[in-house]
């Protein structure tokens, strides 16, 4: 995709608030995350990816996944493309990330590690917080060493709504 090509906004309720995803023609999530504030979310999209032209309507099947998952379908977004530009750390990064689990966080050291670069913890945590397609890459799932949050774009309080959510529905399934 290059930046001439015409992307789709929409802006969904969610149980935790309003979540934004710009999607390109192709349906991959080019951009997502708890804001109605679409302004919040076009700076986060690599220039080489950035559309020239946006349009709101329906996000097709990356929206009825964001619904679904906020149903507690947590599987719902895991087949959704998602496109993202970086340098070759990153990507890889972002890709291991969708490969976390729901239910079963991991630590900046751990995703460190399953990325293949156990001592680069910074740059993992980096990926993290560059990651422009929030829930579609579930950075939510990754944790301090010591089991707190840490930070996250779209707030502490998402980040642990998410977490609660994830393990109540993976535990409602073993039950």
């Amino acid at each position: 995709m290059t930046g001439n090509d015409t992307a789709t906004w929409s802006t969904l309720d969610t149980v935790i608030g309003p979540f934004t995803a710009v999607v390109d023609a192709d349906g991959a999530v080019l951009a997502s995350g708890w804001t109605a504030d679409l302004d919040a979310l076009l700076p986060q999209v690599h220039l080489s990816l950035r559309p020239s032209t946006l349009t709101h309507g329906d996000l097709g099947p990356a929206g009825a996944a964001v619904t679904r998952y906020h149903d507690g379908d947590l599987s719902a977004v895991d087949d959704v493309p998602v496109r993202q530009r970086s340098g070759g750390f990153l990507e890889h990064a972002w890709e291991v990330l969708r490969t976390v689990p729901a239910g079963s966080p991991v630590s900046y050291t751990e995703y460190a590690a399953k990325a293949g670069r156990p001592a680069a913890i910074r740059a993992a945590a980096s990926a993290c917080a560059r990651n422009a397609a929030a829930l579609f890459v579930p950075c939510h799932r990754v944790l301090r060493s010591d089991g707190s949050l840490g930070g996250f774009r779209w707030g502490v309080g998402v980040k642990r709504w998410l977490l609660d959510h994830e393990s109540q529905n993976c535990a409602s399934r073993t039950a």
